[in-house]
């Protein structure tokens, strides 16, 4: 347990059982005694691309269903809901308290999660908000592609691009290559700027490798971040995106391989159902050893 700011923070990494893999998120376990600002300090202090936040119990939809209210700062700001974020905190209530349902009252809603132990791993499906897609203008999209430096020819016209949310907002950008996503290199600032006046929380850029195998990247500027590892918000509002689009079954399983460009490899598994607008994402996670204080 690191000390940041005077407050215990717990460090995991989400979809990978490697403590160098998947997406790091501090979690405080308790929060009850933060304020905004306290929070934020932290998350800064951190460096994490989120870091989660419980500030109290609260009572859940279902029975025997363990319910808290929980935030998500960046090291910049607020967000309203972070997938990975979440199954880290899951997992920390699940190593504490042991596995079993739960129920994050979030700003966005309320998000279910069900943490289960398949062998000596723990696993955590989260089950997002009701989604839902909105058009780009074509003036937004090249704004987006010139922050990129991508030509408009390199990317994938059978995926379309479009604002995706289950959530928090993505712009889903697909590349034509493997090659194309491998070579990310963005102006900040131009992104930063296009990404919050269209209210943006990620870049949800795709390479679609088979019917149901997906690596993708996502440009973080907003929250101070360079690159997000594992983005379980963005997942979830993908597949809302894929579903919406008829480019998969109502029912299908996706797998989503992500940071393997940032030496940072996840992945996340992504379930849509028939009959429930609502997407499923899941994955492992780990947490991440204490940082020797003397700095060996």
């Amino acid at each position: 347990m690191t000390d940041l700011s005077g407050t215990a923070v717990l460090r995991y990494t989400a979809f990978s059982a490697d403590p160098a893999g998947g997406n790091p998120a501090g979690v405080v376990l308790d929060a009850s005694g933060m304020d905004e600002a306290d929070m934020l300090a932290v998350a800064a202090e951190l460096g994490y691309s989120e870091s989660a936040f419980l500030t109290g119990r609260t009572e859940a939809s279902e029975p025997g269903t363990r319910g808290y209210a929980i935030r998500y700062f960046s090291p910049k700001a607020e967000v309203p809901f972070c997938g990975h974020a979440t199954v880290a905190t899951a997992l920390a209530l699940a190593h504490r308290d042991g596995p079993g349902d739960l129920e994050f009252a979030t700003a966005a809603g309320a998000v279910p999660v069900t943490v289960v132990r398949e062998g000596a791993e723990l696993r955590a499906t989260l089950t997002s908000v009701e989604p839902h897609l909105a058009d780009i203008a074509p003036e937004d999209v090249a704004e987006a592609l010139a922050a990129l430096d991508w030509p408009a020819a390199d990317l994938d016209p059978a995926l379309p691009p479009r604002i995706a949310y289950a959530g928090a907002r993505h712009l889903v950008l697909a590349a034509a290559t493997r090659e194309r996503l491998a070579g990310l290199s963005y102006d900040f600032a131009r992104l930063e700027a296009l990404m919050h006046r269209l209210d943006l929380t990620t870049l949800q850029l795709v390479w679609r490798a088979s019917d149901t195998v997906f690596h993708v990247r996502d440009p973080f500027p907003v929250g101070g971040v360079v690159e997000d590892p594992a983005t379980g918000a963005a997942a979830a509002a993908f597949g809302a995106y894929l579903r919406t689009l008829s480019l998969v079954p109502e029912t299908a399983a996706l797998t989503l391989h992500q940071g393997e460009d940032m030496g940072r490899p996840g992945t996340l598994t992504v379930t849509l159902r028939a009959g429930d607008p609502r997407v499923r994402v899941s994955g492992t996670g780990t947490r991440i050893p204490d940082p020797d204080p003397a700095g060996a």
